[in-house]
């Protein structure tokens, strides 16, 4: 586990074009924290750093957006569970059919059951520190090696 500090847009911008330089189909950016701490925010960033251009929505309603290349470098499933009241619904939106072949980033991960346990997860909480923001990472075991 290590924090990172992240007083400004431009910090966290970088921090998600380095996890988009290290992620793999099958792994899970769990992102999570409070209203407003910055989770979409670091999630645009990661997909920017795969090569998204343009608009990325919050998937705040839609539940879950998908990117595919060209238009990224990988596929990506970006998940806002938000709005889900148990684990169960993440089934019943077929969320396994979504990542098969794909990275996930996966926004208040808790609503979904939590993917921790999974090797590929790379678990980030952020919090609010003044007017910046801290980010907390806890690298699952296939993230060791390369989240130095």
């Amino acid at each position: 586990m290590n924090e990172i500090d992240l007083p400004d847009l431009a910090s966290m911008e970088d921090l998600g074009v380095r996890i988009a330089a290290l992620l793999r189909a099958g792994d899970v950016v769990a992102l999570s924290g409070g209203l407003g701490t910055g989770k979409t925010t670091l999630a645009r960033a990661v997909l920017a750093g795969l090569g998204h251009q343009g608009e990325v929505p919050s998937p705040t309603f839609t539940i879950i957006e998908t990117y595919d290349p060209p238009q990224v470098r990988l596929p990506v499933v970006h998940a806002d569970f938000y709005r889900l009241d148990s684990p169960r619904e993440a089934e019943e939106l077929g969320l396994d059919d979504y990542r098969e072949g794909a990275a996930l980033i996966a926004e208040w991960p808790d609503h979904a059951g939590g993917f921790g346990h999974e090797p590929g997860c790379l678990a980030i909480h952020l919090e609010s520190v003044g007017k910046g923001r801290k980010a907390i990472a806890e690298p699952g075991a296939d993230w060791l090696e390369r989240w130095r």
